[in-house]
């Protein structure tokens, strides 16, 4: 599911097809008109298929949201929760033909399932690379910290990769501020995050509907670690404890999306994004990609009704002046190619291999309009081995760590990969555009501090502008094997590789 460095599961599932409607055995829409929602028949509804969660996008107002939750239960679906916001609804149901019957209701943009496999509970799954630092890494570090650094700060070399320990003497960003990790769910007790914790913008959407029980934003025993990683780069406090975050002055919340199995499915990524809004974020980030489709076709029925949820939910977002920021992946692609072998989807049931035009069958959210999309780069600054990259894809670059054999960081570093917060009161390393994403968050939130009344747009037009721009240097051949293992397209100030350029704290807290 993931390797060295996993956006989450975010390093690899590529391209895979149709199979979601081929293997339930639902008929494609072709040009069907479409009928009341009172016609709907429901005498002779079959409840004997796979439970299973579907989206219904719906185009109208409050009334037709109403009428459709109405056709959801005679098709033998149950309403999860609406969204009528965006006209957007989360349901179960074990009828086969569930989705072909909702596509034919008036008032019916899409509707699909969000995954192939049953609702079922499932064995945990490795999401990535876990390095925990052990007490004699944690002794050295300290004894080489300065009086203004917290004890492990020496070994972060990201942080003076994006100048974010200049930019500390400067501003440490504004408890105002928060950004909500959307991801595996976050322990708010570890001791360099608890200060920073917002406990009111957390939730766990798991089941598509928020839950905001005291501590079920948390990840249980056994769950992944990776959200609370992602936190401690964004915000760990500067306290004289552990490590630092790039952003340690603002606040973070948990949105948890990740099931026990580490499947971030359309239902819990589309009540993320609305918790977030809803509730005063600022930034989002997200380390994942939507399950169980590495890409979603929108030629396929059940496919493209899940851009078009999560789509309206980053929409909804970003009008509220939320900045959605996301991870490019791991799996060393050129998202701006014609086309893309995809081996692993659905990764909940059985991949199909396909070949799909990405262009067409986005990385959802990444590739959503308006979502500020990142590339990792190693210690050395260079592109991260694992990292997708994409002329005109890639809007900003960040460290995400990568293998010191490719790039060794500068002592007192000793890891090329990302150190940070780990559930427990631990800290550990990790690599991936998983640990990319989070630092641009936290520059995005240092920019936001700055101008609290700027628009999304504008923060973003500001993140690209104070990036550092970088050029596609030398032929890429990061393993020194004598062969180009990417190509990087576009000038210095806008290439494949680096966007705009590696992200600058610094200038997020002086301009």
């Amino acid at each position: 599911m993931a390797h060295l460095g996993s956006r989450r599961k975010r390093a690899l599932t590529l391209p895979v097809g149709l199979a979601l409607t081929a293997s339930l055995g639902f008929l494609p829409t072709g040009t069907a008109s479409a009928v009341p929602a009172q016609e709907t028949p429901s005498a002779t509804v079959s409840t004997d298929g796979p439970k299973l969660s579907y989206v219904i996008n719906t185009r109208g107002g409050h009334g037709t949201v109403k009428q459709v939750r109405k056709a959801i239960e005679r098709a033998g679906g149950t309403v999860v929760n609406a969204y009528d916001r965006i006209g957007v609804i989360v349901a179960h149901s074990q009828n086969p033909r569930f989705a072909q019957t909702m596509r034919l209701v008036r008032g019916v943009d899409s509707a699909g399932a969000t995954r192939t496999n049953p609702i079922v509970p499932q064995a945990t799954k490795d999401i990535g690379v876990d390095q925990p630092l052990t007490a004699q890494q944690e002794r050295t570090a300290a004894a080489q910290a300065t009086a203004d650094q917290d004890p492990m700060e020496p070994l972060q070399w990201d942080l003076p990769a994006i100048k974010a320990d200049k930019a500390h003497e400067k501003s440490l960003g504004s408890s105002k501020v928060t950004v909500a990790v959307i991801d595996t769910g976050v322990d708010d007790t570890h001791p360099d995050l608890a200060a920073n914790f917002d406990r009111s913008a957390s939730a766990n959407c798991v089941s598509g509907a928020p839950d905001t029980t005291a501590g079920s934003w948390r990840p249980a025993a056994g769950e992944s670690d990776h959200g609370t990683h992602v936190a401690g780069t964004i915000a760990a406090a500067k306290n004289g404890v552990g490590v630092t975050g790039v952003a340690p002055g603002v606040k973070v919340s948990g949105i948890k999306v990740g099931n026990p199995d580490g499947f971030f499915y359309t239902e819990a990524v589309v009540c993320g994004f609305m918790w977030a809004a809803d509730h005063g974020v600022d930034v989002t980030n997200n380390s994942y990609y939507t399950d169980p489709w590495m890409y979603n076709c929108k030629d396929d029925p059940d496919q493209g009704a899940l851009v078009e949820a999560v789509a309206r939910a980053t929409r909804y977002a970003e009008g509220k002046g939320t900045v959605n920021v996301a991870a490019a992946g791991n799996s060393a692609e050129d998202l701006a190619a014609a086309t893309i072998e995809d081996a692993s989807s659905p990764n909940d049931t059985s991949p199909l291999p396909r070949t799909i035009d990405p262009a067409q069958c986005p990385d959802i959210p990444t590739m959503l309009p308006g979502v500020v999309t990142v590339s990792a780069t190693g210690a050395k600054g260079l592109k991260a081995s694992y990292s997708n990259y994409g002329n005109g894809v890639i809007d900003v670059a960040a460290p995400g760590g990568d293998s010191t054999v490719y790039q060794t960081p500068a002592p007192p570093a000793t890891s090329g990969l990302i150190l940070s917060t780990l559930p427990g009161g631990k800290y550990g390393y990790k690599a991936g555009t998983s640990m990319a994403s989070p630092h641009v968050a936290g520059v995005v939130a240092l920019i936001k501090s700055k101008h609290p009344y700027a628009s999304a747009a504008a923060v973003k037009a500001l993140l690209t502008l104070e990036a550092d721009a970088t050029a596609c240097g030398e032929p890429y051949d990061i393993d020194g094997d004598g062969e180009v293992d990417a190509v990087c397209e576009g000038g210095k100030n806008r290439n494949g590789f680096y966007g705009a350029g590696v992200v600058d704290a610094l200038d997020a807290v002086r301009w």
